[in-house]
């Protein structure tokens, strides 16, 4: 009879998976069936179903799960993180919306949030411009150049399990490279054991930074679809919609144009961002 093993998975490709052992070796994993919902950072149990092949039985109880969606299906992103890193950068020009879609992802699944404003060697008054609202309800934004030196960022990690996403272009992978030399090594080590080198670039990984962080990278998104939250659930995403949600006179007020309105009310007397209104009435709309 088979030995039952536990192990985290560290990469993810498709129904392939990379899983750390106790042992600190790694095993390459499949799932029974066609399809899966295994994820970078899960904890699972497994059987050997060979020297150097391991199938996963069993996913254990997630602390947190990020995820994204649109109206046709569900992308799992990385599962047991207690904090989101959001990388944008000084250039090219980054997404709000994507930015909020991150932030609203992250207050569903009750994570820590930080903002990491790259390559601000560059021009960056106009990207500082675009977080000052982000600032002003309390998120915290660090601004560094990777480049030249991500230090700043540690002790920001220690502690959590971190997820890094962001658009392509805003430099995530120049910081992993910065935060952690060996990351490379720790790529090629999973392009060694999978026998591929084409999966090391598309799909998520986890790194770890000591024995209470880690880290882990994932593709860079151009969108971030909230299709499995309500619209309720949205609202209270906004965090600065707080003390304002259920004083709107119609209880099923959109926040449009209504009359009444108690957050229209707020943008104009200024205790509200009137772009941040504009943002949830954007993604009301269109939650994929």
């Amino acid at each position: 009879m088979n030995e039952t093993l536990k192990g985290r998975v560290v990469a993810a490709f498709g129904r392939q998976y990379l899983v750390r052992l106790a042992d600190n070796s790694l095993l390459p994993c499949l799932t029974r069936g066609k399809k899966s919902d295994v994820v970078c950072g899960d904890m699972v149990e497994m059987l050997k179903s060979g020297d150097n092949q391991g199938v996963i039985e069993n996913t254990l109880q997630r602390s947190s799960l990020l995820h994204r969606s649109d109206a046709w299906r569900e992308k799992l992103i990385a599962a047991n993180v207690s904090q989101i890193v959001i990388v944008v950068a000084a250039e090219p020009s980054f997404s709000d919306e994507v930015v909020t879609r991150c932030l609203i992802a992250a207050f569903d699944q009750n994570l820590s949030v930080l903002i990491v404003l790259n390559k601000c060697d560059l021009a960056a008054a106009a990207a500082r411009e675009q977080l000052a609202a982000y600032r002003a309800i309390g998120y915290t934004v660090l601004e560094l150049s990777a480049k030249q030196d991500a230090s700043a960022l540690r002790p920001y990690l220690a502690g959590h399990t971190s997820v890094l996403v962001g658009q392509s272009g805003m430099g995530k992978s120049t910081l992993i490279n910065a935060l952690l030399p060996d990351a490379l090594a720790a790529t090629r080590e999973i392009s060694t054991v999978l026998d591929s080198g084409k999966h090391t670039t598309t799909h998520a990984k986890l790194y770890t930074l000591d024995e209470n962080s880690s880290l882990i990278d994932c593709p860079g998104v151009q969108a971030f679809g909230l299709h499995h939250l309500s619209l309720g659930r949205i609202e209270q995403g906004f965090i600065e919609f707080s003390p304002y949600l259920g004083l709107c006179r119609f209880r099923d007020c959109h926040h449009l144009h209504e009359p009444g309105c108690a957050l229209l009310d707020a943008v104009v007397k200024g205790k509200i961002n009137a772009r941040r209104l504009e943002l949830f009435q954007q993604i009301a709309a269109n939650k994929a």
